[in-house]
């Protein structure tokens, strides 16, 4: 990502001067969710009548009312975990949900709410985050309920008799290419997220939550989750036993990744950071700082403990994680209640030493210690400004360094990050 951030044009001298005249307005508002009531239940009730089409919701609520007269007990041995990682794209979360992903007793999604994304919309008008963030959280509790068959509706074409070949991802999920779930490869079926390490045929929704039921503990990774308070209902579900990660990472390093991964995106940046233009576009900076926002109100939620919560959410800074990842690992284990197995950890070992970072920019295998700060070497002053002056709250409570010029950005003695300690863990 570094290497190729270089290769945008731009003016040395604009991209390494301290740009005065750079002005950012306030910070966005957030939206109100009390007009959304109305829209939601019928949401809810379009996911219930879905359920019931596919004979599903009777044998949830029956695993509900059954689990409901044994409330959730989170110090009991053997008790079933249900962990999210939630995180937003480029901060690591690829690889921090590899440590979940590599213990065999665990039943590991990786981006299931993808599909969802890219089916559901709504009317235009300022609700969408809101909104999409409401059925985002339905669906997860059916997911960790192992009712899978709640994503058939939204993968796209349909499945037909629960056998899909578009399943996102598939291949980053352990579970969903190992027996019996991984049934014989059918030769001529395109599939589009096939498994990486064997053939198999096209995936089959029952016998994948058959296996979810199967295993001890369940684990997922979502990056279009933002607002932790819509999570309350899932954290008070006697049905379930939630255990909430929060990944961050700085967000200068956020951008430059993003710049690289979905350069599409960020065509009005590059222009910008080319011609030396004084002003980015406002609609950009906005855009920028509500991420960041919504990031930091979600930390500051976690980090007050209020009674939903307790003992039920972790933050953790992907940097960190970098640098120390065993250690932050067993952390990460410890707070979920679940035993590390020396299959993880070997998994660890081998893939944060490697000699030379991992091809492609979804890669997990890297010298994570040497990697991680690459960025800051890279990017260009003028673009570290603009996230700074946007994102500084988040930075000050995540405890990231701002840089006050192009040399203290590239001084590998000074460095970007405060101790945190056990401040992490709540």
């Amino acid at each position: 990502v570094s290497d190729k951030l270089k290769q945008i044009p731009q003016s040395l001298a604009d991209a390494n001067s301290t740009d005065p005249a750079l002005v950012l307005a306030e910070n966005a508002s957030l939206l109100s969710l009390s007009e959304l009531d109305a829209a939601f239940s019928q949401l809810q009730g379009r996911l219930h009548n879905l359920s019931l089409q596919l004979g599903v919701e009777s044998a949830v609520e029956a695993i509900g009312e059954q689990q409901e007269e044994e409330p959730s007990q989170p110090a009991r041995a053997g008790h079933r975990r249900h962990v999210l990682l939630m995180a937003t794209t480029r901060t690591g979360s690829s690889f921090v949900g590899e440590f979940f992903n590599q213990q065999g007793n665990i039943f590991y999604l990786f981006e299931p709410l993808w599909h969802i994304e890219r089916t559901v919309s709504f009317e235009p008008g300022g609700a969408n985050a809101a909104g999409s963030a409401l059925v985002y959280r339905d669906v997860l509790k059916q997911l960790f309920l192992c009712d899978l068959y709640v994503l058939e509706h939204f993968i796209s074409p349909l499945p037909e008799d629960h056998l899909t070949q578009f399943m996102f991802r598939r291949g980053s999920s352990r579970s969903l290419c190992e027996d019996p779930v991984c049934t014989p490869f059918v030769k001529k079926v395109f599939e589009k997220y096939h498994c990486k390490n064997r053939r198999c045929g096209p995936l089959n929704v029952t016998l994948a939550a058959e296996a979810c039921r199967r295993k001890e503990h369940m684990a997922l990774k979502a990056v279009r989750i933002r607002q932790l308070e819509f999570l309350q209902p899932l954290a008070e579900d006697p049905r379930l036993d939630l255990r909430v990660i929060q990944l961050v990472r700085d967000p200068r390093a956020v951008l430059a990744s993003r710049m690289v991964a979905f350069a599409g995106k960020y065509e009005t940046w590059k222009k910008w950071l080319a011609e030396g233009q004084d002003r980015l576009q406002e609609e950009e900076v906005q855009r920028l700082r509500g991420n960041c926002e919504s990031i930091r109100l979600s930390a500051e939620l976690g980090l007050r403990q209020p009674p939903w919560l307790r003992g039920r959410y972790m933050l953790v800074r992907y940097e960190d994680v970098a640098q120390r990842p065993l250690q932050k690992a067993r952390e990460m284990y410890r707070f979920a209640g679940i035993p590390l197995t020396p299959q993880v950890e070997d998994w660890i070992q081998k893939n944060t030493q490697a000699a030379l970072e991992g091809n492609g920019i979804y890669s997990t295998r890297k010298n994570s210690s040497e990697q991680f700060e690459k960025w800051r070497f890279s990017i260009p002053f003028k673009l570290a400004q603009v996230v700074q002056a946007a994102c500084g709250p988040a930075m000050r409570l995540f405890g990231y360094k701002l840089a006050r010029d192009a040399a203290s950005l590239t001084n590998r003695s000074f460095s970007l990050l405060e101790e945190r300690g056990t401040f992490w863990v709540t």
